[in-house]
């Protein structure tokens, strides 16, 4: 039984786990912590979706929150609190957590440990080479006369990794890691051979011992139109993404996904939660870009509204090691969309404190859903925005042209000052 659940987090991932959650069989309440204005006061069915004002990095105060509620299930949804040990803190004081200790979140917090895992297992991932200084980083580039893929190894907010198209471009990312810019984060460097091929998120929820794979989902990185400019957190996804079938994702079980797991079990490491993994399909396979620890944004916003059953159940189910026993989780017949509305200037330096209008409810829409991600009220009770991405607007449909018509008929209503959005999400799969 989970009726109190706690999501940790404040952005559009935890909105949509929110959300979701609630609709699944006798959850009476979800809380969010901190959360943002969508996840405020709102009403599923049965299920209460609420905030608590906190901050996730605060272990007593989130022990005090996971008592006061007498939550069943906390579900973590960020990365940095999982790097943090807050995972280990809770189950220490008798809570299930959905979501890895920090030996498990090294997966994502160390790119350099991921890779030694890999190699380790076996799994199929780029060439790589380690350094601790601009001048081990530059002498590898050298040697390879080629521009390499740079990566600082630790947590950057998703700023971390530059894909150089120049040898100069490639020093000069490295001369920027070593600059102290990326903190704790940059102290190592990792460097890998620049793979070619599309891009695709494959997201496994686990008990450490069995898995299930969502479906495939595609997101879009740049922030602007035909995947040019800046590297964003994510500007839109579809899913299921037909570029990986039925017998290809179950390869990326057997070769990818269930080597990962055994070779975290043979560390001694007994990871609960969600292994995401970032795969590039070159013309020789499939191969590891990276994997996190936790589900995507915006791929989460764009998964949800598929899914169908007691998501809640299954996510216990994994917290207690009992995914073999849990009920299936069934998938909609359908296809997903989402669309982000960021601020002027993101991914860089952004404006707050703008107005937001229209993004209440529309009947007359349905099958969309709308996300908030930095949002919050201001002293006179305005929608207004907070952060980079604003909102997520998520629609399913029969076809990718029909939800994608749906989103952005939705997105069109919602306006703030400055907003930006991609007209071309799920190009792919779109017939114009």
């Amino acid at each position: 039984m989970t009726a109190s659940i706690l999501v940790i987090g404040s952005g559009g991932r935890e909105h949509a786990l929110a959300w979701a959650l609630a609709r699944s069989p006798g959850v009476e309440r979800v809380t969010v912590a901190p959360g943002n204005a969508g996840t405020t006061g709102s009403q599923h069915g049965a299920a209460a979706i609420e905030t608590c004002a906190l901050d996730p990095a605060d272990g007593a105060a989130v022990t005090a929150l996971c008592r006061n509620r007498a939550a069943d299930l906390v579900v973590i949804g960020p990365e940095d609190p999982l790097a943090a040990g807050l995972g280990d803190h809770l189950r220490s004081e008798g809570f299930s957590v959905f979501g890895p200790g920090a030996d498990g979140a090294r997966l994502e917090a160390s790119k350099a440990w991921a890779k030694v895992l890999m190699a380790e297992a076996g799994v199929p991932t780029a060439a790589c080479w380690t350094a601790t200084s601009a001048a081990q980083a530059r002498a590898v580039l050298a040697a390879q006369a080629r521009p390499l893929v740079v990566k600082a190894d630790g947590l950057a907010a998703g700023k971390g990794v530059t894909v150089p198209e120049t040898m100069a471009e490639a020093e000069a990312a490295i001369e920027q890691v070593f600059s102290g810019r990326f903190g704790p984060a940059g102290k190592t460097l990792v460097l890998e051979e620049r793979l070619q091929g599309p891009e695709l998120s494959v997201f496994a929820l686990t008990d450490g011992k069995d898995l299930l794979l969502l479906p495939p989902a595609q997101d879009h990185k740049r922030i602007g139109e035909g995947d040019r400019g800046a590297n964003t957190g994510g500007m839109g996804a579809y899913a299921p993404a037909p570029l990986l079938d039925e017998p290809g994702l179950d390869a990326i079980r057997q070769d990818v996904l269930m080597p990962t797991l055994a070779a975290l079990r043979a560390r001694g490491i007994d990871y609960r939660g969600v292994i995401y993994a970032g795969l590039m399909l070159t013309p020789e396979g499939p191969r590891v870009i990276e994997f996190n620890v936790r589900f995507g944004d915006p791929e989460c916003e764009v998964l949800m509204p598929l899914l169908e059953g007691d998501l809640a159940g299954l996510l216990l189910a994994c917290a207690r090691g009992e995914l073999a026993t849990a009920a299936p989780l069934r998938i909609r017949a359908a296809v997903g969309a989402c669309v982000v509305a960021a601020a002027a200037g993101y991914p860089g330096s952004v404006r707050r404190g703008d107005v937001i209008s229209g993004a209440g409810s529309d009947r007359d829409l349905p099958h969309t859903q709308v996300f908030h991600a930095g949002t919050g009220r201001s002293a006179a009770g305005e929608l207004v925005t907070t952060g980079g991405r604003v909102l997520v607007v998520a629609a399913h449909a029969d076809s990718f042209d029909a939800a994608f018509a749906l989103a952005y008929a939705r997105l069109d209503r919602i306006s703030f000052a400055g907003k930006v959005l991609r007209r071309d999400i799920g190009h792919q799969v779109r017939s114009r």
